[in-house]
């Protein structure tokens, strides 16, 4: 634990609070301290001392600066990246600044934090090619998670959201130089004693200078967006305690804060995990990756749409900005018909369209129904089309085909198998999901507007096929 960095442990309160804060919300939280939803929203697990401090900053209503940075380590950021930034979005719609800062610099060095090993060495190209990626992901972020918060709430007096890479002042700077200014205020005996490092010097493979030093290049991002642009508070996930108070540490050292102006606190998010304590994130390998590119929105709705009843009231409240008191109501309305999966289904939409935007949910919706509902279908070919090509899934067919033929090209199968698939039984057409038990040669009649021909083979498979 550094000097001038003690911790304090905000525990999150009962799930079941007073509506009070919760109406506050609707109506937009700049006027409430921001630290409390937090709090009820389980995104809060330690913040630096003085507390009480940020506390009164926020109740006076002064207007803070905070950031979260990112290295570029893969080209996009996955659900396990966005607590912090969650974070920020509280933040940001209650009238704050935010900063994201993309680690081109310190991605060449590479962070240690909970990691045994060292990180693989990464091409300049690829690495500049992440840092394009994930700048263009993150601004889309806050863009969307703005949209997203107007469309519930009719005043918003959100703040600034700035995005930069930190390759833009380490460039100039030179280690001689960085040394002599820098190097008297870093204490090696503090560096030893972090977890991310002391972990690591017992193994047999050690530490390299590279990665001992990345908290130094960490702590000057702070003290430099502290001294330049008046951050206070930096964002991370708690595996970065250390390093974010690495630069609360060198910040006072060097002594950039003015008669208690800009004074530094560190803020982090717990580790995400499910019911069964599994961890939620890349590392675990199930991500679920926010480039619509990688992962679309019907796969990351899909994703959601399988979350444990025992997970999804967390995850309400972690990955929405759907008032606490309407994710109760939803939980506890859901206890009289759970089969209907009413917060899964809430769940997967609100983050589909707050990270992809509004709208997109409700196309993740569309594509979910047409492929595993069990109602007749009341939403017209234009949707169709348009759901189904974001989620890929969209398969191109000519006019003219038998109904063998068709079954015989979809599946692979031989038009033997194809009849016998239809004497069994197993062969669904149209919005209705008629079955199908002989060869049609005119498919006409099962076609939606005569665009959208649906198939269905067996209880799970389902071919979107726009005719051509």
């Amino acid at each position: 634990m550094l000097k001038n960095a003690a911790v304090r442990f905000c525990f999150p309160k009962s799930w079941h609070f007073s509506t009070n804060a919760s109406r506050s919300f609707i109506r937009g939280i700049s006027n409430i301290n921001v630290l409390q939803t937090l709090r009820e929203r389980q995104l809060l697990a330690q913040v630096s001392e003085p507390v009480s401090l940020l506390e009164q900053k926020l109740s006076n209503g002064e207007k803070l600066g905070l950031y979260c940075g990112a290295d570029p380590t893969a080209e996009s950021l996955h659900l396990g990246n966005l607590l912090p930034l969650m974070v920020l979005l509280h933040f940001y719609i209650a009238g704050h600044d935010v900063y994201t800062i993309v680690g081109g610099a310190t991605g060449k060095v590479g962070d240690p934090s909970g990691r045994s090993t060292e990180r693989a060495a990464m091409e300049d190209g690829k690495r500049l090619n992440n840092v394009a990626r994930i700048q263009k992901q993150l601004q889309s972020f806050f863009d969307m998670g703005l949209e997203y918060y107007k469309q519930k709430n009719n005043s918003v007096k959100n703040g600034r959201a700035i995005h930069m890479n930190n390759f833009d002042w380490w460039s100039d700077v030179k280690m001689l130089d960085f040394l002599a200014i820098y190097g008297r205020h870093i204490r090696v005996q503090a560096m030893l004693a972090r977890d991310s490092v002391s972990s690591r010097l017992d193994d047999q493979d050690g530490i390299g200078f590279n990665e001992f030093t990345y908290q130094i290049l960490q702590a000057y991002d702070f003290y430099h967006l502290n001294k330049v642009h008046s951050v206070s508070v930096q964002v991370g996930g708690n595996d970065q305690w250390g390093n974010i108070t690495a630069g609360i540490d060198l910040i006072k050292r060097v002594g950039s804060t003015v008669k208690g102006e800009n004074v530094p606190f560190a803020l982090t998010v717990p580790l995400l995990t499910t019911s069964t304590g599994e961890k939620f994130g890349k590392s675990a390998g199930n991500a679920i990756f926010i480039d619509p590119n990688i992962t679309t929105p019907f796969e990351m709705y899909q994703y959601f749409m399988h979350t444990t009843d025992a997970d999804v009231e967390k995850f309400l409240r972690v990955f929405t900005l759907i008032p606490t008191e309407t994710v109760i109501e939803t939980i506890t309305a859901s206890e009289e018909s759970p089969k209907e999966r009413i917060p899964q289904k809430l769940l997967a939409k609100e983050v589909v369209d707050l990270i992809h935007g509004v709208g997109k949910g409700q196309d993740a919706e569309t594509v979910s129904e047409v492929l595993f509902g069990t109602r007749k279908l009341e939403i017209g070919a234009s949707d169709i089309l348009r759901a189904c090509q974001d989620a890929r899934i969209l398969i191109k067919c000519s006019r003219g085909l038998s109904l063998e033929e068709l079954i015989s090209q979809m599946t692979g199968c031989s038009k033997s198998e194809a009849r016998r698939k239809l004497a069994q039984g197993s062969i669904y057409l149209g919005p209705e999901r008629t079955k199908i038990t002989e060869n049609h040669h005119d498919l006409e009649p099962f076609y939606i507007e005569s665009k959208v021909l649906l198939l269905r083979t067996g209880k799970q498979k389902c071919y979107v096929i726009e005719i051509k």
